[in-house]
């Protein structure tokens, strides 16, 4: 027989969690599967652990490479075996914590470990028992997207699934002499820094004309320059010829430069995008409409082509204007589950997501791209100041960066800020909640901000709009 539930949810990461806690706030039964680890990508293989490896390596790197005249460099070694370890631990701890002690502590929350696959409108098999949900929810997230490049299947090559523990044997625990990437998005960037930083040589291929695509080119640009300044090889405009090699080393025959050219390092790592987990799971057998990549459609209340499933989370990746973060995901998880269990009939709201890359100096963005903005029929006013005229940023000699405020001509709203500085993705909440509240370019310039700090970058750029911001005193406006 079945086992039944209210609510069946495909999946078991901050998405899914959400929908879960929210059915038992209601009242009401959650099944989660799993057919990796519980608590999915951003605890085991993403955020969390390339966040605490990403500022070991700030620590390593800033303790050989002061800012300051007067500050010798120090004689920290890299023990990485041991930094993989303590990383480890940190997200045992952390998921038995905030994922393995809800489920403990749950009656109404139960989690199914296996392969999951739809078996008709309302039935999953998960390892051979069947559960039955009256609603169900699709939220299996994303995975590495693996490019279809000659050679690759049969060379050895790294994912960022290389950050996940060992319980999944595909953790990396020995740090690469060199190192080519293929790829220019953030995972390639957070990533190929934090590798170069423990002292491994990078190489960064981007087939694009700028690495970070999505974002203003400027921070583009001043991403790039900041990490060749830290003697990581940024190429772009390079296009993957083919890949050879073995577990000993590896070749990357690229276009790069309007050459033909050959990369090589000890290990490769692919970052080209991410994937919906939606292969295998029966979709078809409910009547769930999916994309010609596999992300599934929904509308702005987050429902499927089947009324009574439902999707949120990476696997729907730009539907209802959502993006692939795991805040978003944990906001509409909840709102999921609302609507199939209440037929609340909430409607999502994506059009202000903070967004960040944890370089260092880190990005932040939120808001639309000045591309973006002319698309939509504004006429747009930017403005651009280099971190310079920051003050705080050079009390503490970290001047790295630039802002740029993008806002409409004609009402003087604010549509979008990106920034790569010190503590940028701290600051660029400051800007969300401004975008939230409608604020225009003389709210930012007029708030009152601690000096120096480095959230005064978004009144500095705002001020630009009216004056040389060069020219300015300290706190003069």
């Amino acid at each position: 027989m079945p086992e039944q539930f209210d609510l069946v949810i495909l999946g078991s990461g901050s998405t899914a969690f959400a929908a879960a806690l929210r059915a038992a706030e209601l009242g009401k039964t959650a099944a989660m599967t799993e057919a990796r680890t519980l608590g999915g990508t951003c605890v085991n293989r993403g955020c969390l652990p390339s966040k605490n490896l990403i500022e070991a390596a700030k620590i390593f790197y800033d303790a050989n490479n002061p800012r300051y005249p007067g500050l010798r460099p120090g004689s920290m070694t890299v023990d990485f075996r041991a930094l993989v370890e303590q990383k480890d631990e940190m997200i045992h701890d952390y998921r038995n914590k905030k994922y393995q002690s809800i489920i403990d502590g749950s009656k109404r929350i139960k989690v199914f470990s296996g392969r999951t696959e739809l078996t008709g409108p309302y039935e999953v098999l998960v390892d051979g028992q069947t559960l039955k949900g009256e609603r169900l929810l699709v939220a299996t997230g994303s995975a590495p997207q693996i490019p279809d490049v000659p050679g690759l299947s049969s060379t050895p090559y790294l994912t960022s699934d290389l950050l996940t523990s060992q319980e999944e044997g595909t953790e990396l625990r020995e740090l690469p002499a060199s190192l080519v990437i293929i790829g220019g998005g953030y995972i390639a960037m957070e990533l190929g820094q934090m590798f170069a930083r423990f002292g491994t040589e990078v190489t960064i291929l981007e087939r694009g004309e700028r690495i970070l695509a999505g974002s203003e080119p400027e921070i583009s640009e001043s991403v790039a320059e900041s990490l060749r300044d830290e003697g990581i090889a940024v190429h772009t405009g390079a296009k993957i010829v083919r890949v050879q090699g073995d577990d000993a080393k590896v070749i990357v025959t690229a276009q790069a430069g309007g050459q033909q050219r050959e990369f090589k390092a000890a290990r490769l790592l692919v970052a080209t995008g991410r994937r919906p987990n939606t292969d295998g799971l029966g979709l078809e057998k409910a009547q769930v409409k999916v994309d010609n990549h596999g992300f599934v459609q929904v509308d702005d209340e987050l429902r499927t082509s089947a009324g009574h499933i439902f999707a949120a989370g990476d696997v729907i990746n730009s539907y209802a204007h959502s993006q692939m973060a795991t805040p978003v995901g944990g906001q509409d998880g909840g709102i999921a589950a609302e609507n199939a269990l209440n037929g609340a009939g909430r409607k999502v709201n994506h059009a202000v997501v903070p967004r960040a890359i944890f370089t260092d100096p880190q990005v932040g963005a939120v808001g639309l791209t000045d591309e973006q903005a002319n698309a939509q029929g504004f006429v747009c006013e930017c403005r651009i100041v280099p971190m310079s005229l920051v003050p705080r940023a050079g009390a503490v000699r970290a001047t790295r960066g630039v802002i740029k405020m993008v806002a409409d001509g004609n009402t003087r709203k604010v549509l979008g800020v990106s920034m790569h500085g010190l503590n940028a993705a701290e600051v660029i909440h400051e800007a969300a909640m401004g975008l939230r509240f409608g604020a225009k370019i003389e709210d930012f310039a007029g708030m009152l901000h601690v000096y120096p700090t480095m959230a005064e970058a978004l009144k500095i750029v705002a001020l630009a709009y009216a004056k040389d911001v060069s020219k300015l005193s300290c706190c003069a406006e």
